[in-house]
């Protein structure tokens, strides 16, 4: 695996601004084309956009090593071989789409329906106590620390702290037909229990809309 930083030349940003303006799933588009040419390949790797620095940056993990062909971007990678014990306590940054799933009473598990878990806890609110409504950003920090420590359990880490925010709705297309997702920024302390499944969550990443720039866990040792 490499782990990459990707950074949009400084004398240049003019240009790439109308495709960094054009959404996630462009950008992912965009990167894909930094890896060498294999029509067998996958679209194999997790991204985040930073978009709060004075030049996009871009997180990449990827299984091959990204081209640095784009006179655009400057690509800067390293392999990545996270070596963990149990125990181990990290620091970690994620930009996730937490979303819960329900049944729709079709047998086929791909027909079950996703709801943004921010919605879904204020949908709770509102049939329970509809007078003691949290504001969004309290919603959006249970919602999300409920949604992280069930990733916890399935993926081998156990929360320890957590701070979730800058709760955002996206749409990509028409109205009807469009896409919608959710996303949550999470930033705190984890433990590592079982290391070969967080590893295996590190390459995977958590959650779904990974084209959208979703999932990939950043840590460091605290």
């Amino acid at each position: 695996m490499y782990f990459s930083k990707i950074t949009v030349v400084a004398d240049q940003p003019e240009k790439a601004m109308p495709l960094l303006k054009a959404g996630e799933y462009a950008l992912h588009q965009w990167l894909w084309r930094l890896f060498p040419n294999d029509p067998e390949a996958k679209r194999d790797f997790l991204f985040r956009h930073d978009a709060e620095k004075r030049w996009p940056v871009f997180y990449l993990l990827s299984s091959r090593q990204p081209d640095a062909g784009d006179p655009l971007l400057r690509v800067e990678s390293k392999p990545y071989q996270p070596r963990l014990g149990a125990g181990e306590t990290l620091s970690f940054s994620l930009r996730a789409n937490p979303t819960h799933t329900r049944k729709t009473g079709d047998s086929n598990p791909k027909k079950r329906k996703r709801d943004d878990v921010v919605m879904h806890l204020k949908q709770r609110y509102r049939q329970t106590t509809p007078d003691d409504m949290p504001s969004e950003a309290e919603l959006a920090q249970e919602a999300g620390e409920e949604w992280l420590v069930r990733q916890g359990a399935r993926h081998g880490f156990e929360v320890l702290a957590v701070r979730a925010d800058n709760y955002r709705q996206s749409r990509l297309g028409g109205k009807g037909r469009g896409i919608r997702y959710s996303t949550l920024d999470f930033t705190g302390l984890l433990r590592v229990n079982q290391p070969d499944a967080f590893t295996n969550a590190l390459y995977q990443g958590i959650g779904p809309a990974k084209a959208f720039g979703c999932g990939l866990l950043l840590v460091r040792r605290a």
